[in-house]
Parts: C-alpha cells; structure tokens; sequence
C-alpha cells in the first residue's frame, strides 16, 4: 500500500527554509520518494487553514516513510524546519 506524507507549512524565514527544503531533497534520493506536490495556497474554500504552503510527498509503504523520517539526515533537519517554519506532518495511506 502507498504512503503519503502531507506536510502544511507557515513559512517564518524564507532563507531558512529554502535550506530545509534542500536538505529534504537530499534526505528522500535513498528512499526513493517522490515529492508529488508543492504550492502556495490560493483560496480557502471551506473551513479554516492557516497554513501558506503545503507539500505531498509519496513513498512505497509506510514502512519507507517512517525510515526516512526517523532517518540520521532527516532528523538533523528538524532543528532547521522548527526555525524556519510552522509544519503540521501527516501520514496517509492509499
């Protein structure tokens, strides 16, 4: 079953945060993620949702998913991601 990562982000330094983003990039090449799709909210059309940004990120099982969260590499970045933004993690399956 596929995994599915959908990240909800609030941007707090732009700088910072193309740095993650870089290093994210990097953390996924061994897990042989896809990053799906990255876009800037245009519209609110039902309910409430603070957050600016939001990314989706597909993986082969949750398995994989959660290897490369827990990843040496990916954790180095957390540091990074809680100066650079307010991020929301979710995991699906599908």
């Amino acid at each position: 079953m596929s995994a599915y990562l959908i990240g909800h982000i609030r941007i707090k330094d732009p700088d910072l945060w193309r740095e993650y983003v870089a290093g994210v990039a990097r953390s996924l090449e061994p897990f042989a993620a896809r990053i799906l799709f990255r876009g800037t909210k245009a519209a609110v059309l039902a309910g409430v949702h603070p957050y600016e940004q939001t990314v989706v990120i597909a993986f082969t099982d949750q398995g994989s998913l959660g290897r490369w969260f827990h990843s040496e590499l990916y954790q180095s970045l957390i540091p990074l991601r809680d100066r650079a933004a307010d991020v929301v993690i979710i995991s699906y399956d599908a």
